[in-house]
């Protein structure tokens, strides 16, 4: 893996980068590595070890991120469980209008749901009280999400502590 996580100088995780660049930001003086790999890399006139992490030593500002209304994210947002049943999966879930199109419901973070497709179905172009359904919480809006998207399981052991954000689970995302 020749991926290298960046912080910045306040240690947030800023991205990351490929090996190239993040040995370019050290040997620029931009930046200095928190952490090393094994592995050594070799030049006919320099000797360094692979970085893992490296920390910017000046400050880079970051704009509040919006969160943008995709299915994806309202997927991610309600952590790929039916809003209706709990029922939990990434492969058969949809998205649902809590009040339906057909009945002037707009496509908004507080009227769209993740739902299986048997409660979609079931719902069937009606609100959950005409179809005697509950929704398990009232939608919202997400703050913020990662700047940083990682696959779950692929990230090195170094990085968990400077990536505390997705500890942080779906309900503490919202407040």
């Amino acid at each position: 893996m020749s991926d290298v996580l960046v912080l910045n100088f306040t240690y947030e995780a800023l991205n990351i980068t490929n090996l190239q660049r993040a040995v370019k930001l050290v040997f620029c003086g931009k930046a200095e590595i928190v952490h090393n790999r094994d592995r050594v890399l070799h030049s006919t006139t320099y000797e360094m070890r692979m970085p893992s992490i490296i920390r910017m030593l000046y400050y880079i500002k970051r704009p509040m991120q919006k969160v943008a209304l995709t299915k994806k994210n309202i997927l991610l947002r309600d952590d790929y469980s039916c809003q209706y049943c709990g029922v939990r999966g990434e492969r058969l879930m949809t998205v649902d209008h809590v009040v339906p199109r057909s009945k002037g419901g707009p496509s908004t973070w507080e009227n769209l749901v993740c739902a299986c497709m048997r409660c979609n179905n079931r719902k069937n172009n009606r609100s959950p009280e005409d179809a005697n359904m509950k929704l398990k919480r009232r939608p919202k809006q997400p703050k913020y999400i990662p700047w940083i998207q990682i696959k779950r399981h692929t990230l090195p052991g170094e990085w968990h502590k400077f990536l505390f954000l997705y500890n942080v689970s779906i309900e503490e995302r919202l407040e």
